[in-house]
């Protein structure tokens, strides 16, 4: 965390989304990561899911945290530098969909007008060979003990 309170791979604000928004200014504005995901052109409608599947986000590099005096949520631009990365180790199977700021680095208040900052954004996807892992002391969480299942 900086002086400010910030730090870097978000967990505790949810996606941009134009409903928020009009709830926020009674303008409708659909420039979000929500619309990146949800929208007709994105991959995951294309698979055949609704809006509803896509589910909470995590926010990689994203720079955010509350004021010290008001706990209000706010965001900067992030001190990520080319060539950072962040490796992330599925013990599942996933469907993954990435977006981009529409805001670039947050440089600029969302929605406020101006051209954004922006930066490449790469993936990678590794399949490590059978008992790779596993070699190296890795092993499977355990499963949630938690006994209620609220329909699912």
């Amino acid at each position: 965390f900086d002086d400010d309170g910030a730090g870097v791979h978000d967990v505790i604000g949810s996606r941009c989304d134009p409903y928020t928004h009009s709830l926020l200014t009674g303008e409708d504005f659909n420039q979000y990561c929500h619309s990146n995901l949800t929208s007709d052109q994105s991959r995951s409608t294309r698979d055949g899911l609704e809006e509803m599947d896509v589910h909470d986000v995590l926010n990689v590099f994203m720079c955010t945290g509350f004021t010290r005096d008001t706990n209000q949520y706010f965001t900067k631009p992030s001190p990520v530098e080319v060539g950072n990365y962040i490796e992330f180790l599925a013990e599942t199977d996933l469907l993954v969909s990435a977006s981009t700021c529409p805001q670039g680095d947050v440089s600029l208040a969302c929605g406020g007008g101006g051209e954004p900052v922006v930066y490449p954004l790469g993936v990678e996807i590794h399949k490590p060979e059978e008992g790779w892992l596993r070699e190296r002391g890795w092993s499977p969480s355990d499963v949630n003990k938690y006994g209620v299942n609220h329909g699912l």
